[in-house]
Order: C-alpha cells, then sequence, then structure tokens
C-alpha cells in the first residue's frame, strides 16, 4: 500500500515538533536530566541475540532509530580494507524477492523511503557499521519504514555491475585524497601509530579494486547477524510500540536464537599497547608542495570502558579541546600566532583509541610549532592543571551539558554509544556529576597514565625544504 503525504503538512508537523522541543527544553524537561532519566531508557534482548535500547520522547511525533553492529573496517581482511564500508554502501543497491516481497533495484528503494518520507543514513567507523532511521511515528509509516530498512540488512543482491561503478567512485575518492595534506598527514599518523593492526590500515586504490562481490557476500554473512547488533531508539513511542518497532526490524533477520554478543575487544592478531616502550618518538616529514605545515601527532591511549574517561575528558577539555579557552591555543595562538587553531582530542574505542594533537601553520613556523607543542604537552602532563583551569572547564562542561541532548538526534547518538560500548544506563544522568567529582590530581595521573611521550607519533606534511622534526 502506497502512502502520501502532503510535504506542506509534514513540514508543519515538523516545525511543530521543533518548537516543542525547545520549549520543553526550556522548561528544563529533558528526561535525561531528571531523576528518572535511568527509569525511563529501557533494555531488552530479543529472541535472536540482539541487545535494545529504548528512550521514550513524546514532544517529536517522529522515532529515531540507529542500529549498530560489530562490522566495521577493523574487520576488513588484509587485503580488502575497504570492505566493510562498500557492505554497508552496497546494502541500498539492490533488494532480493522474499516472502511474497518483490525485488527491489536501487532505484525502486530510494523510492520506497521517499514515498513514506524516511530518511535513511549510514556510516562505517572503525568498531562499529550504522544504519539509522527516522520516520514519522504513525504506525503504518514507520512499521513500513522498518520492514524495508530490514530488508536491506538481511537481502542485499550485490550486483557485480553496481559494484563495479561504486569501486571506481571509491577509487577516485581516494585519489583525490591522496592530494590533500590533510588526508595524507592523517593516513600516515595512524599507520604509525597502529602498525601491523586493524586500526591503523586503510582503503587504497588497490584494496577497493581487489573486492569481489563474493567478498561482500562473505562479510554479510559473517558479521550482518542480530547477535552482533545493537538496535536503539528514540520517540514517540510506548515500550509496546518500540518492542513491535523492533520485531519489525528484524523480520528478515535470520531466525536462530543466539546470545547476545559484546562488541569484540580485539581483533585475532596482535592488541594495542599502551605502554610504555622506552623508543624515541617517531617522527616523518612528508614534501607536500602545499604552502601550510600539517602537523599531527598522536598515540594509542583510551579504550571507552576506561575507568579513567571523565578525568581524561576533563584534562584533555583543559589541554586542546576547549577551544580558544585551552592551554595549547593559548601557547600556540595568542602568545605566539603560530596557528589560527590547534586542538587535542581523544577518540575512545573498542581497543584504546587515540591521543590527538593537530594544527596548521606556515612552513617556516612549523619547527617552532612542533616544538611549543611538545613543550607545553610535557609541562601539563607533569604539572596538571591550575586551580583555575580546573574550575573553568567543569563549568563550561558541565554548563554545557544541555547542548549533548537538546534533540532526539544528539539523544539517539549519546543513547548508541551507550548501547553498544555497554555503558551503564545511567551513564547521561550521572555524567555531570562525575565531571564535577574530577580533581587535578585526578587528572595529573590519568594523563600521564596514557600519553607516553616516548611512545607519541608524529607527522609533518610539506614544512620548509629538508625539515626533519
Amino acid at each position: 500500500m502506497k502512502l502520501n503525504y502532503n510535504v506542506t503538512e509534514m513540514t508543519r508537523l515538523l516545525l511543530k515538533a521543533q518548537r516543542a522541543l525547545r520549549w520543553a527544553f526550556c522548561l528544563g524537561a529533558v528526561l535525561i536530566t531528571t531523576t528518572t532519566a535511568s527509569a525511563a531508557i529501557t533494555q531488552w534482548v530479543t529472541p535472536y541475540g540482539t541487545q535494545v535500547v529504548f528512550l521514550a520522547a513524546k514532544e517529536i511525533p517522529m522515532v529515531d532509530v540507529s542500529i549498530d553492529l560489530d562490522a566495521g573496517s577493523r574487520w576488513d581482511p588484509e587485503g580488502r580494507s575497504g570492505l566493510a564500508s562498500m557492505t554497508l554502501a552496497m546494502l541500498a543497491k539492490g533488494v532480493a524477492a522474499q516472502s511474497g516481497q518483490p525485488a527491489l533495484s536501487e532505484t525502486a528503494i530510494s523510492e520506497a523511503f521517499a514515498e513514506l518520507a524516511a530518511q535513511r543514513g549510514g556510516s562505517v567507523s572503525l568498531d562499529r557499521a550504522t544504519i539509522t532511521l527516522r520516520a514519522l511515528a504513525d504506525r503504518e509509516v514507520r512499521q513500513s519504514a522498518a520492514m524495508l530498512a530490514s530488508r536491506l540488512m538481511n537481502h542485499p543482491v550485490f550486483d557485480a555491475n553496481i559494484l563495479d561503478r561504486e569501486k571506481q567512485r571509491s577509487i577516485a575518492s581516494i585519489r583525490e585524497s591522496m592530494t590533500q595534506p590533510q588526508s595524507i598527514a592523517t593516513k600516515a599518523l595512524w599507520q604509525s601509530m597502529y602498525p601491523n593492526h586493524p586500526y591503523g590500515q586503510s582503503s587504497t586504490p588497490e584494496s577497493i579494486a581487489a573486492i569481489t562481490a563474493d567478498d561482500l557476500a562473505r562479510f554479510h554473512q559473517t558479521y550482518w547477524q542480530p547477535q552482533r547488533m545493537r538496535i536503539t531508539i528514540v520517540g514517540a513511542l510506548s515500550e509496546d510500540e518500540a518492542r513491535e518497532l523492533v520485531e519489525r526490524l528484524m523480520i528478515y533477520s535470520p531466525k536462530q536464537a543466539a546470545a547476545p554478543l559484546r562488541p569484540s575487544m580485539q581483533k585475532p592478531g596482535p592488541a594495542v599497547s599502551t605502554q610504555s616502550s622506552g623508543m624515541s618518538l617517531k617522527r616523518q616529514a612528508i614534501p607536500h608542495p602545499a604552502t601550510q605545515s600539517h602537523v599531527w601527532m598522536g598515540l594509542p591511549a583510551l579504550a571507552r570502558d576506561d575507568p579513567d574517561f571523565f578525568a581524561i575528558t576533563v584534562g584533555n577539555y583543559i589541554l586542546g579541546g576547549g577551544g580558544f579557552v585551552s592551554r595549547l591555543t593559548e601557547e600556540i595562538r595568542e602568545k605566539r600566532g603560530l596557528s589560527y587553531s590547534v586542538f587535542s582530542a581523544f577518540q575512545p574505542l573498542v581497543q584504546p583509541g587515540p591521543f590527538l594533537i593537530g594544527l596548521q601553520t606556515q612552513n617556516a613556523k612549523a619547527p617552532q610549532a612542533l616544538s611549543v607543542v611538545e613543550d607545553t604537552l610535557r609541562r601539563f602532563l607533569r604539572d596538571g592543571p591550575t586551580e583555575k583551569e580546573l574550575r573553568a572547564a567543569k563549568q563550561n562542561l558541565v554548563g554545557g551539558f544541555a547542548l549533548r541532548v537538546d534533540s532526539n538526534r544528539k539523544l539517539l547518538d549519546n543513547l548508541a554509544q551507550i548501547n553498544y560500548y555497554d555503558l551503564p544506563l545511567d551513564y547521561l544522568q550521572t555524567w555531570t556529576k562525575k565531571v564535577s567529582a574530577v580533581s587535578a590530581a585526578d587528572i595529573r595521573k590519568a594523563m600521564s597514565r596514557v600519553v607516553q611521550l616516548d611512545r607519541l607519533s608524529v607527522v609533518v606534511v610539506a614544512g620548509p625544504e629538508g625539515f626533519t622534526p
């Protein structure tokens, strides 16, 4: 049955929903910040091993869904980097016929979602593959959108001709990125930080060209399974309606029962080491005709379940994650005018993800900028933050917390993290309390543990002629 919705009416509903959400926040009605937040979040496991987290959000007549699978690029086979991403991209290029439903072409799939006024998205990161779905809360609309998504996830057709087209697009994009100094720098940095480890591998024209339809089918059969899946739902539904929606999302899944599978802590092969190596820093200078030097440094540092996560969050905000109020910005931009911006960041993953620092500067100033960054980092690890810095950082983080959950999409992203990485259901409810409890000693101890300077990799792309860091 086709469903037709007037575009003007759709726009009216969305604008009304947005106004309702803003009004709710003005009244302090965000569920996550109330004392009943943990009770409002429901969790269960389907008979097929899929873990589900649901939050009722009645203010907007919409449903947002995130489907996360332990099928990220860290599972790419050797010589087939890019296979995880290509598998996700090909899901919407054709669907096989099943259970009385006709086969769907790429165009028919797009038209079916458009007919429902539903939005579908997807992405692949190192740890996970993600499909997102947004639809009106109307039962017929949401159920139809969920069943269509289920067909895509479970019965794709990996057409060789379409695959060749997508491979050519991907190869062209990779070749273009290989001319960009930023892409060159970050690729070299990840390879240096994670040698001989899946986190350090990246797609190449050769690895993409080697992918076949059979590779896609094997990868899909292995990793796109219900027990490797986590479903997160935020929307104007009751719990019973959310459970019904999950059944539709799983309707075309393999029917064997299975225990839920925690995202694998490591891929076969070497684990990520975070211990001091006793070796000197690894440094690379890569020539490039750019007029600006791209300076990057980093090392494996933080897993998502690290007990010092909040101390490191506050510490990084002070060091370089707080934008114009960070110490790196003060030293690099304000005092010396070496760069317009500089940042530091942690990217926690299933295995220890990287700590990163990056900036751009004039070629002639690259050596000075690198020296100032290293000196600033060394002093911060040794001395920690001042009480003034700590107080300001906690005030800014706590004061800005509402902006982290001020839309259904942001709520969905946060809850999907909780679901995928098995964080406590009251994680958002206790977030500000845990940030407020961080001390300067906590930061100094945690940062010096995970950021060990002798394990730092440094990459400079462009730079003055003959420059060797």
